[in-house]
């Protein structure tokens, strides 16, 4: 039970940072969901570094992975909002959109993981 609620408290915490990013952000709806894209890069740095730094000293206790990782984390990144986004767009005959919003998401997640890791060394 105690796993649960760390991971509820996490996501809690994760969804609330995301909808606070989201709304901050929302000034600029017009060019791209840059709230989705800037919790999405920083949920992976972040997962990154979580994992780099279990890499070079103890791994963390079950309780804080899984309130970082799966809670906070998994609450701050927003692949359905990303998909649902990048669907509109098609829908809307935006293609070029469409296609800026898979290719930020992915190159700057899987790059901010990488960057995780490095700044965790």
């Amino acid at each position: 039970m105690s796993q649960f609620l760390a991971v509820g408290f996490g996501g809690f915490i994760g969804a609330c940072a995301r909808f606070a990013i989201t709304k901050l952000m929302g000034r600029y709806p017009a060019l791209l969901p840059f709230g989705t894209l800037l919790s999405n890069v920083m949920a992976g740095f972040l997962m990154g570094l979580i994992t780099g730094i279990e890499r070079q000293a103890a791994a963390l206790p079950q309780h804080t992975r899984l309130f970082l990782a799966v809670g906070v984390l998994g609450g701050l990144s927003t692949f359905s909002a990303f998909s649902m986004e990048t669907v509109s767009y098609l829908e809307n005959a935006q293609y070029l959109k469409a296609g800026v919003n898979i290719l930020l998401n992915l190159v700057l997640s899987f790059l901010s993981v990488s960057a995780g890791l490095l700044l965790a060394k």
